[in-house]
């Protein structure tokens, strides 16, 4: 019988949701199917590790979101010293995001983060425990103040964060689908990045709505 105990068998079932969860959805994905491409004989490997399927998932996203922070410390760090402009943070965003197209395994994880965008706790301004201190959260700090300071209200300002947050981790879920498919993008790797932190920039700095029509006061039918 397979092990079910100690760091070689937790990383093979990390690696095995991965793939599953990329493959299947986060919400189609079935344990049996992790435990079985594991290797594991017992059913009830994922529990023993991680608790919960929910315990696995966030294991899953915090190898994630460690390898990204590694990217991502040297492209803040250079993005505030040139003054933290929107732009500039939002490049260093989708240059840490990038690094994850580099590897089969980073591809399979940023198809997973795609579906998880709109858990990362930006609209209550209360980050996901997995992000909770990174360097990623201060990066979405600094540029939510960017856009406060541009006269932004804060509930638009949070939704429109969390918008262009969702539509930079579709972009890369759907580039790395491409790569792991084999198929061939419309645009090379450089152009795709460069355009999309100018259509983020671009997203981010919308004009407000000049004004918002008022609700139907005609009664329900």
């Amino acid at each position: 019988m397979a092990r079910t105990s100690g760091p070689e068998t937790r990383d093979k079932l990390i690696r095995a949701a991965e793939e599953v969860f990329a493959t299947k959805g986060v919400d189609g994905a079935q344990l049996r199917d992790i435990v079985a491409l594991a290797g594991q004989g017992n059913p009830s490997a994922v529990q023993y590790h991680f608790g919960s399927r929910a315990g696995l998932l966030d294991a899953v996203m915090a190898g994630r979101q460690a390898r990204t922070e590694q990217v991502l410390a040297p492209l803040l760090d250079a993005a505030e010293q040139a003054g933290g402009g929107l732009h500039e943070l939002i490049a260093a965003l989708v240059g840490a995001e990038a690094s994850e197209l580099a590897t089969d395994r980073g591809r399979r994880c940023l198809r997973i983060s795609a579906q998880l965008s709109h858990e990362s706790g930006i609209r209550t301004r209360t980050p996901h425990p997995t992000l909770a201190g990174t360097r990623y959260w201060r990066l979405i700090e600094r540029t939510a103040g960017r856009l406060a300071a541009d006269g932004l209200p804060e509930p638009l300002l949070l939704e429109r964060l969390d918008l262009a947050l969702t539509v930079v981790g579709a972009a890369m879920a759907d580039r790395a689908r491409q790569y792991l498919d084999g198929a061939e993008p419309l645009t090379d790797e450089p152009l795709f990045l460069a355009d999309l932190v100018e259509t983020t920039t671009a997203l981010l700095r919308a004009a407000q709505p000049r004004s918002v029509p008022a609700p139907d006061p005609s009664p329900d039918l």
